[in-house]
């Protein structure tokens, strides 16, 4: 049955705000849903549960996965620029229409670890993004969901 999921990292950072039951659910809403925010209070449990899914679900897609922390507004080029500089992450094009073809073609899952910080033009972006990118899961952490539809929720 359930229980508290130890984290994988070498740091020993403690253990998922999560039973081993919600994380295999968890899993499950990433691979077959398009958009999962995961909301609560405070952002260490929020964060340390989307970095383990997304480090997790990694081999799931044929691009990886890219995890962007976010601690002060985001806008589109900042997304597009931080996107840019994530570890192992193939070359992206400069500007955010080059960007968004370029997305729209990955088979890759974007984890927004911060995302209140987006600005209302980005959110727009993304949900424009995922009309045209099949392949493109978003997993968000957060104090409130993305304003996106269809989009599951689950709070800590």
């Amino acid at each position: 049955m359930g229980g508290i999921v130890p984290m994988r990292d070498s740091m020993g950072a403690g253990t998922l705000p999560a039973t081993s039951a919600e994380l295999s659910r968890l899993l499950t809403t990433v691979r077959r849903g398009r958009v999962l925010t995961v909301t609560g209070r405070f952002r260490e449990p929020r964060s340390l549960l989307v970095r383990e899914i997304g480090q997790r679900l990694a081999s799931n897609f044929c691009d990886g996965v890219a995890v962007v922390a976010m601690d002060h507004r985001f806008g589109v080029r900042d997304l597009t620029a931080a996107l840019g500089c994530v570890p192992g992450m193939p070359f992206l094009p400069h500007g955010t229409p080059d960007a968004a073809s370029w997305l729209a073609e990955r088979d890759m899952l974007l984890v927004l670890d911060g995302c209140d910080h987006l600005a209302a033009e980005t959110l727009g972006w993304l949900r424009d993004l995922l009309s045209v990118a099949p392949g493109l899961r978003i997993l968000a952490a957060g104090r409130h969901p993305l304003p996106f539809a269809p989009e599951r929720v689950h709070r800590l």
